[in-house]
């Protein structure tokens, strides 16, 4: 693996731990989960697959934050609207 993708692979490990803190069945859970998937991948050395791999976690992480979003503005939205 070369050094850029190295970071990248690191950086992206760092982002969806730090967006685990929030995840419902708990932080545990997810931090369990995303070690397996990045440890399982760990042996792969081919440049194109991890840059794959590398874009599919960013897509990853787009998804997760919208979720959050998406569960702050219902949140928000049931403080100020009345329902009925």
């Amino acid at each position: 693996m070369s050094q850029p993708q190295r970071k990248a692979v690191i950086n992206l490990y760092k982002t969806l731990l730090y967006l685990g803190r929030d995840w419902p069945q708990g932080y545990d859970l997810f931090r369990k989960r995303l070690h397996k998937v990045f440890s399982k991948n760990s042996e792969e050395t081919d440049p194109q697959k991890i840059s794959n791999m590398i874009k599919h976690g960013e897509f990853v992480v787009k998804e997760v934050e919208a979720l959050y979003m998406l569960k702050k503005y219902r949140a928000m939205k049931r403080r100020y609207y009345d329902d009925s």
